[in-house]
């Protein structure tokens, strides 16, 4: 167990910190369009219509 605790769970701790960090620094070489946040749009509810042929009648 001290074996877990002195190696593998700093190294897990560093490289989840590492890919972190790569991902994030990625942006940098993403176009310019794509590098922007994701533009927010107004939630709307959508009611589908009902076709004909399963209208009572």
């Amino acid at each position: 167990m001290a074996i877990f605790r002195q190696y593998i769970a700093p190294l897990l701790v560093v490289l989840v910190f590492l890919f972190a960090l790569v991902a994030v620094s990625a942006r940098i070489f993403l176009p310019s369009d794509m590098a922007a946040p994701a533009p927010i749009e107004e939630m709307g509810v959508v009611i589908p219509s009902i076709p004909a042929d399963l209208l009572p009648s």
